[in-house]
Parts: structure tokens; sequence; C-alpha cells
């Protein structure tokens, strides 16, 4: 089938060339896109005298005509088309003749593929924007439900302090919220519209640029036609953005899977959301959280792709940036679909509140607190660490935990301390007495989460 470049050459290709230049396998998910900028294109051109009022409304009814048949199923996207703006411009064409032809009047499919992409991404950027928000929600829901359970905080995967698991868990609402933010501030570069740059200089019709960016939607237009054309930094930054999500979620799920384990056991999840073995039938794997862990390799890889493929690319477009999509979408399904287990699954999630506590008592976690409490009763901090460092050891030896100490046996270690000590060292005071902003305390962790519900209200 000869295409509808053909002019130079006959347009006429191998089947082989004709599959490795396609890309409708992955473009044609942009289909409402690419007939929406279609539709203000050919508005622009009546509007502008440069095709007339007329055709410019057949234009627009035709287009409008392939969107519903599209989305009805009435109208099936032929794969062995070049490109989604190819199909697009054929079916135009047989349907209304040369009126169709008129529609490609001054502009490219440089510019046209760039227009398409960023609308794209602009309605992409608002559904992950909203799964982070479902996401939150539960998390939210998990750290009021669980703002005084008290478990063991962690540095180095060793027992440090005494937090709350609502604590814990807020860390993770702060990263989310940063997320939305990343996501939200990108928008602003990706809703800039190249539409009228055309291959890259521009036109000698006198378009109306601003028209068209305000009828699609957009804040502004690309203001070198050369860098409206070539310009994926808005790929790259949204990439980037997936790949701090899923590093974030990585993180969580990882976390999860520490916690489902025997060897903690802080949690366990519904049987919605794990499997089991095939020949162990104590299994119970958190295989979703794992696979979370490991699509973010993917997401990662896709960024690193697009960044590869610019590096070297001259100016203007080139068909190496064809490649620009693929890994794009590819991170967006990803994330999409990670986040949409996720929050189901962080919901239904039971907390084990007991062992959780346990294992806090056997930590030593409260240390700190006992030295603190010596430094309030006048003694140099160094001094106080090197003793409590001392009674930490006796008590690794002995089998015994700070609380089980008797006040004699205490006082054989210095004389400063005296009943008022097991108050102090207790779990419970150790998380309610650290009244810091952005502390563990439960009232902190409130305040935390009355934070991210009004920061995310509106969004």
């Amino acid at each position: 089938m000869a295409k509808m470049w053909a002019g130079l050459t006959s347009g006429l290709t191998e089947k082989i060339a004709d599959d490795f230049n396609s890309s409708i396998k992955v473009d044609s998910r942009m289909y409402k896109q690419d007939i929406l900028g279609s539709m203000a294109h050919a508005s622009m051109l009546g509007a502008k005298n440069i095709i007339s009022k007329q055709d410019a409304d057949k234009l627009i009814d035709g287009l409008d005509g392939i969107l519903t048949d599209i989305e009805s199923g009435k109208l099936e996207i032929d794969y062995s088309a070049e490109d989604i703006h190819m199909f697009v411009e054929q079916v135009l064409t047989e349907r209304l003749g040369d009126v169709g032809k008129k529609l490609h009047t001054a502009r490219s499919r440089n510019d046209q593929v760039a227009l398409d992409t960023r609308m794209y991404l602009k309605d992409c950027t608002d559904q992950i924007v909203l799964k982070i928000k479902d996401l939150l929600e539960a998390i939210l829901f998990k750290a009021e439900e669980h703002k005084c359970s008290i478990m063991p905080g962690y540095t180095h995967l060793q027992r440090a302090q005494p937090i709350t698991f609502g604590h814990h868990l807020m860390a993770y609402a702060m990263m989310l919220y940063r997320d939305i933010q990343r996501f939200l501030d990108a928008k602003k570069r990706i809703n800039v519209s190249p539409i009228g740059c055309c291959a890259l200089a521009g036109t000698t019709y006198e378009t109306d640029r601003e028209m068209e960016a305000k009828l699609l939607g957009f804040d502004e237009i690309a203001l070198n036609s050369i860098d409206g054309v070539s310009d994926r930094d808005f790929c790259i930054e949204f990439s980037s953005n997936c790949a701090t999500l899923m590093m974030h979620l990585s993180r969580l799920s990882e976390e999860i899977l520490l916690w489902t384990s025997w060897e903690f056991k802080f949690v366990e999840l519904s049987d919605a959301f794990t499997t089991g073995s095939s020949i162990m039938p104590q299994k119970k794997n958190s295989d979703m959280a794992e696979l979370v862990r490991g699509k973010t390799g993917r997401v990662y890889g896709n960024l690193m792709s697009i960044l590869t493929m610019l590096k070297g690319l001259p100016l203007a477009y080139n068909k190496d940036m064809q490649e620009d999509k693929e890994g794009v979408f590819d991170s967006f399904d990803t994330v999409k679909m990670c986040l949409e287990v996720l929050a189901p699954m962080i919901k239904s999630m039971k907390v084990l509140e007991e062992n959780m506590l346990l294992a806090s008592q056997k930590g030593f976690i409260n240390a700190t607190d006992l030295a603190d409490y010596m430094v309030k009763k006048g003694m140099p901090f160094r001094s106080a660490y090197k003793i409590v460092g001392k009674i930490v050891s006796d008590c690794i030896k002995d089998g015994k935990v700070l609380e089980t100490l008797t006040l004699d046996e205490y006082k054989k270690y210095d004389q400063i301390f005296d009943n008022d000590l097991f108050k102090e060292i207790s779990l419970k005071t150790c998380v309610e007495k650290r009244i810091s902003k952005g502390g563990t305390s439960p009232k902190s962790v409130e305040e935390q989460i009355a934070f991210i519900k009004e920061k995310i209200q509106n969004v």
C-alpha cells in the first residue's frame, strides 16, 4: 500500500521495513488525543480562513465520528497503518474525500506527535496523582488506627528506638506527598503546546497557535519551533518521577516483606493479596509486594532508555524519537498497577501489635531514654552513655532487659538512679514524651495525618 507521504518516492516499502518503521502498536493508545488535537487544528484553520469554515466544520464532524466509532467498537484500529496519525487521516480522507486531505495543512507529524504525547502524559499525570491519593488514604487510615501501637524503630536494620507503627507509616505518607508535588510540578512543563511548530521551522500560513493551545487546555506555547518538535524533557521528567515513586513503593514493599516474615511477624496480609507454594503447604507468600519491588527495575530501565536515546541526537526531529513513548507508557502502566494493588493491600493488612511490642521490649531500644534520664539528673551525656552501655552488656549476658532490673541492681552502677526511672524507661513513656515536631508521639502522628489530609484535599 502506498503511503500518504508518497511523492518524491513511490511510498512502496518492504513489509519488513513497514513493520520495523511502524509505531501504531504503541501510539494507538493516543487515538483520543490525536483526534482532539486534530479537531482543534481544524477549528484554527477555519477561524484563520486558511481553509473555509465549511470545510473546517466537515473535518471536525468527521473526526468526532471517528472518535465515536473507535470508542464504540464500530471502527477497529488498523495496525497495518504506520502510526495512529496516519490511520486517523486515512480514515478521515476515506470518509470525506478531498476535504479530509486539508486537515494536515500547516502542521507536521513532528509537532503532531509531540502534541499527542504531551496531551496523553497530562492525562497520565492526573491518573497517577489520583492513584497516589488512594494509597495515601489507605496509609492514613492505618496510621490513625495505630498511632499508639509501639514497634521497634530501626537503623542499620538493628533495633534502635521505640516508635509507633503510625509514625513509621507516616514516613511513607510524606514520601508519597512529595511524589504528588513532583508530578504536579512537572505537569506545568508538559502543558506547553508544540502544535504549529510544524516540521521544525514553523509555517508560512498565518496560524493562531495560542488559539489552538487554549482549545486544548495548554497554558502556553513552545516559543522556539525547533525546540517544540525536538524537546522530550517532559518525557524524561515523567519517567524520572515514575522511577522515584517506584523507589518509594519498593522500599515500602521491602518492609512489608520483612514484617510478614516469621522472623518479624509484625503484620499479616489478607489472603486476597498473597499466594501459596506449589510444594510447601505452610507457605503464604507476599508476592504482590515482591512484584512491586521487582517491577521497580523496569521503570528505572525505562528512564535510562530515554536518556540514552536522546543523549546524542542533533536537532531537530529524528526517527530515534519514536522510541520515546514505549518506555514512558510502560512506566505509567506499571506505576498505575502497583498503586492499585498496594492501596487495598495496605488497608486490609492486619497489624500484630503484641509481636511488635514484644520485639520492642527485647531490643533495649529504651537505652537512649535511660541515658537521658541520667542527664536530667545532672550527669554529662557521655558519662551516662558509657554506664548505660555497661548495663545493656550485662543484661545481655544475664538474659535480662532494662525493665526487669531492680532498683538495687541499677544502684550498683550509680547512685543517681531512683524509683522514677521505671516510668521514664517504659516504652509507652518513651514514645509519648517525644514531643518534638515530627516525632513519634501519638499527638505528633495526629498532626502529621492532619497535615497530609489538608494538603491532598484539593489535589
